[in-house]
Parts: C-alpha cells; structure tokens; sequence
C-alpha cells in the first residue's frame, strides 16, 4: 500500500484549505456590502434593482461564511485518532477503498467534504455526505453502496486506519 500522510498532516492541509476558503469569502462579502451601500448603487428608478441584488448577494455570503467559519473551528478542535486494525469507520477515519480495481482513499471528517488533500490523492467526505453515510460502521473487508448523482456506486473498504 503507498504512504499516505498521517491524519494530522491531512487535518492540517485541510484547515489551509479551509482558512483560505473563509479569507475569500470575506473579500467577496466586504466586495458584495460595499456594492450594495454605495453612492452609486442608488436606485435610478423603480426598476433598478442593483442595490438590493447587491445585498441578497451580501446576505448569502454572510451565511456561506458563517457556515465555513463553524466548520473551520470543528476541524480545528478535531483529534483525529488512530484506529484499531479492525475498527469499523468513524469520524477521522483514514479509508482505502476499490471501485472497479481503482484505488479510492477517503479522510472522514467533520467539514470539507470534496476538498482533495495530498496531491488530489485523499478525498475529505463528512459523515452527512452520501458516501460519508455509506462508509459509517463498515470495517476492512465489507462493501458498501450508494448512490451519488442518481448512479448507484460499489466501494470494497480494503483499510480503515
């Protein structure tokens, strides 16, 4: 089996990830509220509809960043821990998986689901997900199905560290 990095590694890789997720989101919200308060964005009639536009754009980014910023501080106070050689899958699970003699590797984790980590090597999936779900209590050895876009898809769990 190649190396993987360790989980605390993933998890550190992923909060950069996350961080740089939430410092975007805060430009594009300053960027959206200035637009909408803006001398400029003053309604030339009844018809214009920039300023309110600007401010539902505002509004969505502020529940998009309040969304990531709860996420970030799960993933911050989240100890991924190692597992035992036949521990079923759980939060913080390190998974290596087949799908048709193609080598899948899945970090279960609280936030960043479809974030790739290591190189696009590692896949973060949250317990919500439909794989995250599919994966939950399944051990080294079972199969598990789900489906994902209306396909229905077969993983073999070959390790869970």
């Amino acid at each position: 089996m190649e190396r993987l990095p360790e989980k605390h590694e993933l998890k550190v890789e992923l909060l950069r990830f996350l961080v740089a997720d939430v410092e975007t989101l805060e430009r594009a919200q300053k960027g959206a509220i200035e637009a909408a308060t803006h001398e400029e964005a003053k309604p030339e009639n009844d018809k214009d509809t920039r300023a309110l536009e600007a401010s539902y754009l505002a509004r969505g980014h502020a529940l998009r960043l309040e969304e990531l910023r709860i996420g970030l501080a799960a993933v911050t106070s989240w100890q991924p821990r190692p597992l035992a050689e036949d521990a079923a899958i759980v939060p913080g699970a390190l998974v290596t998986a087949e799908e048709h003699e193609v080598t899948h590797h899945f970090l279960v984790a609280p936030h960043g689901g479809g974030q790739r980590l290591a190189g696009g090597c590692v896949q973060v999936v949250t317990p919500r997900s439909p794989l995250g779900r599919a994966l939950a209590g399944k051990r080294s050895g079972d199969d598990c199905e789900f489906v994902v876009d209306g396909r229905k898809r077969e993983l073999a769990i070959v390790h869970v560290g």
